[in-house]
């Protein structure tokens, strides 16, 4: 914590009080109960508490979009990149950015994919952005090599799955408590070692304990990962990263003589990275010629954060059509990213963007700017200013969800009640320091006062609630629902001057948002093979807290199409449109901010985005000991703007304007051959080109992030019943290409990379 930040007692108060509450919930004695099922790969009661989707079983069942991909199908390839393992979603559009997926930028359904702030990220079905509510941006993402599942829900997840409910929810499920085949003694336990290595200095471990008696089971789990960077600055230092993740669960739960069937389950974890990450990229001239060139001007960026979360979830069954889940949860998140943010060569034109130069390459003075950033040239003092991007973070809360099932006259209904209370903030304490460019060296000039960059606190309270009924009457499902949002925002802002904030506030600023999100979803089963599916759900997203005259997210967001399934054969494809009220725009430092500050929203009015998903797959049989699996998704996504407008953030945008960082056209296809011993396994994704800015007609080379198409390959030999050897490589035939051009300059996609590693399981 930098000096001088006074911290906010009221989250640790807060914090308790969420704790305390899960302990006035019923709780009838734990000597009185049975024992609680456990954790089912492809849909069972517990993983329907900690699930957005409920696995494959029934995703099927779901009257909307739904993927679950499952531990096995993770284990494929081994990704630590969320965003390729989110590859494998129709409907999910990223934008690139560091090669290793550490901070990713994911949208749904053409939604904004700043920092994924756009979407509901959960871990474990409870929210895990570090602010979601007041600082959305997902600067901390779940770490991706250590989760157990991955769920994305479209459509219908809006009644249940707030607060952002226009693209959908994305929720990571961690490893769980392993059962062993016996429960009478912490002397059965049961537990994982795998490890890979692979160019540019990588290694990862990642290793989990676990042990269950009659009425107590626990977890360890631990997970490492480092690399030294596949871009390079002249002086060799690593530009890559490191990452260790601790988590632990412990759970109790009722005895096999009980009345009611309970259980009360903690779940505790740390991670800490650093990152030797920039936002500063290349000139296309530097790009073509040396596309992993880091400028010198880079070589000081740095990002380092902490997360921490606490959980306790209690869940009982009071009978067999009612039972009652409520999670109370902590989160915090210290980050600084100390990075190049602003340029001052005293060329008369004062403190500029370095996405000025960028803009315009050819200008005499950006020419100069650039061989400064090469280090080519000397600078003058102060010329290179970096900021230490220092945010703390808070999320806190209670939400409990009830489910009751009971049969009408025609009718059975699966009725869903939920209510959370949370809150959130972030808090900015930044301050600069200035270098000069000497002899190709970064030398730090001076050091400007702390809380002179930034002074504030942004903090939200809401309450959330729902109603869901799954109403099913012969082939027929029903699922009426409506979501209640009652948000209050607060930004406080201190003078520059005032880092101790003892002079009290220059300036508050409040927005309360209250909205009701309605919905109705419907699936059909036509034959005992296919299923129609439809529905109609409102979308919102709340504004951030600030000063911004700028009204809330909102559209009508509609779905059609059907599921097919027969003997292994699985089908679907989904038509959607979302039609916007409201489109809004964030600055923030991952895209750059045109004439806003960081934080600041800007309105886009009426838009528009429609497509179409397709998934589809099955395993041919080649012999009685070969097999031939094959999957395909393909996503056409098609997103514009219906208003005319001009703004420091969206730029000028005429009616009929397709919306930046959204591909018309995305594939993503695998091809394996199986045995009961090994898989081989390749994978084709194909982006179309994207435009960095609002336009329409062809994009403009400055302009274009063009197509690519990246194929990645992997090999698992089952050695034994408990131990597997793998092998992979990702982007198989070293295509260099363009991950982004915002917010200064290129910044490339990775390169080929070979990895080999062992699993061994116990």
């Amino acid at each position: 914590m930098p000096v001088g930040r006074v911290k906010n007692n009221n989250k640790n108060i807060s914090a308790c009080l969420a704790l305390g509450l899960l302990a006035l919930l019923p709780n009838p004695s734990f000597a009185d109960e049975i024992s609680v099922p456990v954790l089912l790969a492809d849909g069972g009661s517990v993983i329907e508490r900690v699930s957005v989707v409920g696995g494959k079983l029934l995703a099927a069942r779901i009257p909307g979009a739904a993927t679950y991909i499952s531990k096995e199908e993770l284990e494929t390839f081994s990704y630590g990149d969320i965003n390729r393992i989110l590859r494998q979603v129709p409907g999910v559009n990223i934008q690139e950015e560091d090669g290793f997926g550490l901070r990713p930028n994911i949208g749904i359904r053409g939604t904004g994919s700043e920092r994924s702030s756009r979407i509901t990220l959960m871990e474990d079905g409870v929210l895990i952005a570090p602010a979601p509510y007041a600082a959305p941006a997902a600067y901390y993402f779940p770490t991706a090599g250590r989760l157990a599942g991955v769920e994305v829900r479209k459509g219908s997840s809006a009644i249940k799955f707030g607060p952002r409910t226009i693209g959908g929810a994305i929720n990571m499920i961690s490893t769980p408590i392993m059962e062993p085949a016996s429960l009478q003694s912490f002397s059965d336990l049961t537990g994982f070692f795998k490890a890979r290595v692979g160019e540019d200095g990588f290694f990862e471990s990642h290793a989990a304990l676990s042990g269950a008696g009659e009425q107590v089971g626990f977890s360890i789990e631990g997970f490492h990962a480092e690399s030294d960077g596949f871009k390079q600055l002249d002086t060799g230092a690593n530009t890559g990263f490191e990452i260790h993740d601790v988590l632990g669960k412990l759970r109790f739960n009722s005895s096999t003589t009980a009345k009611y069937e309970q259980s009360l389950e903690f779940k505790f974890g740390l991670v800490e990275q650093t990152s030797n990450e920039t936002y500063l990229g290349l000139s296309d001239a530097d790009f073509a010629e040396t596309p992993y060139l880091r400028y010198p001007a880079s070589a000081k960026d740095m990002f380092t954060s902490k997360h921490y979360q606490a959980q306790a979830t209690h869940f009982i069954r009071l009978n067999q059509n009612l039972d009652i889940t409520t999670v109370a949860y902590y989160n915090e998140f210290e980050r600084d990213w100390f990075k190049l943010d602003d340029l001052d060569f005293d060329d008369g034109r004062g403190r500029i963007r370095p996405s000025t130069v960028f803009d315009n390459p050819d200008d005499a003075l950006n020419i100069a700017a650039f061989a400064v950033l090469r280090g080519e040239v000397d600078s003058v003092d102060d010329a290179l200013q970096l900021r230490h991007n220092a945010r703390e973070y808070y999320s806190l809360g209670v939400q409990s969800m009830v489910a009751f099932k009971f049969e009408g006259d025609s009718a059975v209904h699966r009725l869903e009640f939920g209510v959370r209370y949370h809150e959130d903030e972030e808090d900015r304490l930044q301050h600069r320091e200035n270098f000069a460019m000497q002899n190709g060296e970064m030398i730090l000039t001076s050091v400007d006062s702390l809380g002179s960059n930034a002074n504030r606190v942004s903090s939200a309270r809401a309450w959330a609630f729902f109603v869901q009924d799954e109403i099913s009457f012969g082939d027929v499902r029903l699922v009426p629902g409506l979501r209640y949002e009652a948000v209050d925002l607060l930004r406080t802002d201190y003078s520059v001057s005032d880092p101790d904030r003892l002079l009290g506030a220059t300036g508050t600023y409040e927005t309360g948002v209250n909205v009701l999100i309605p919905g109705l979803g419907m699936a059909v089963d036509i034959s005992p093979t296919t299923t129609i599916i439809a529905g109609v759900h409102k979308g919102f997203s709340p504004p951030s807290p600030g000063k911004n005259d700028v009204g809330v997210e909102d559209s009508v967001n509609f779905e059609a199409g059907f599921r097919f399934a027969d003997n292994g054969f699985n089908l679907e494809a989904i038509a959607f449109l979302n039609s916007y009220g409201n489109l809004l725009g964030t600055c923030i430092n991952a895209t750059g901010c045109g004439d806003g500050d960081v934080g600041d929203q800007f309105n886009g009015g009426k838009a528009s985005v429609r497509g179409l998903e397709f998934k589809a797959n099955y395993r041919f049989a080649l012999s009685d000991e070969m097999w031939l699996p094959v999957g395909v998704n393909y996503n056409y996504t098609h997103g514009t703007f219906s208003t005319s407008f001009s703004d420091g953030f969206w730029g000028s945008v005429v009616a009929g304007d397709k919306i930046p960082y959204v591909a018309t056209h995305q594939l993503h296809a695998n091809v394996g051959v199986e045995s009961h011993k090994w898989l081989f396994t390749l994978s084709l994704n194909y982006e179309g080109a994207v435009r960095n800015k609002a336009g329409s007609g062809e994009i403009a080379p400055d302009n274009k992030i063009p197509a690519r198409t990246i194929v990645d390959m992997s090999i698992n030999y089952q050695l034994s019943d408990s131990l597997k050897l793998f092998v992979s490589a990702e982007n198989v035939f070293d295509k260099t290409y363009i991950a982004a051009r915002r917010p200064y300059g290129i910044r490339p996609g990775k390169p080929r990379n070979f990895f080999a590693g062992i699993a061994l399981s116990f």
